[in-house]
């Protein structure tokens, strides 16, 4: 079985491009990968998407937090294959379906995990524009490592934990496999 975690970052913000509905404009910048049949990062660039978009559509599951609406939504501007037909598990898809609400990666890694994001989109953004693309990188696989670690603990537990708005840590229950 080879799971693929996978996470982006992009180009732009939503505020330059002018909002959501023009998701396609943001350009990647970076993307990470981690596949558990080589049990190796890969990281990409932008003149390296395709290769991603094959490893994507070479793994068995792709898994990755927020990848059906934003993610996928990014590669369009780059391939006409229908990346939401690939069997995908959306951890933030999933969450919201169970709560009605969204909850961050930080939030979740924090309260389940006992760790945070090293940084947040907009950091990556600016290091793009500064040329700093190794700790572009290492940024993006730091968020795919903690990706990896929350469905792994939910995998395991059958649950995983998130800050409600009064900031009392609940528990959802999931059915990761």
């Amino acid at each position: 079985m080879n799971d693929i975690f996978f996470d982006l970052e992009t180009q732009k913000s939503f505020q330059e491009v002018g909002g959501r509905e023009n998701i396609k404009l943001l350009r990647v910048s970076v993307a990470v990968t981690f596949s558990t049949a080589t049990n190796a990062f890969q990281s990409y660039t932008e003149k390296e998407v395709a290769a991603l978009v094959a490893d994507l559509q070479a793994a068995d599951r792709v898994i990755g937090f927020n990848l059906l609406n934003f993610d996928y939504q990014v590669l369009k501007a780059y391939t006409a294959e229908r990346l939401n037909d690939l069997k995908t598990l959306d951890l933030l898809d999933d969450l919201y379906n169970k709560l009605g609400f969204r909850v961050g990666l930080d939030a979740l890694a924090s309260a389940t995990l006992g760790a945070q994001k090293s940084a947040d989109g907009l950091a990556a953004i600016r290091w793009f524009r500064e040329g700093k693309l190794e700790q572009l990188i290492a940024y993006c696989r730091d968020d795919v490592s903690l990706t990896k670690q929350l469905f792994e603990f939910g995998r395991d537990n059958g649950y995983v934990m998130y800050p409600d708005r009064f900031r009392r840590t609940q528990k959802v229950n999931v059915a990761w496999k």
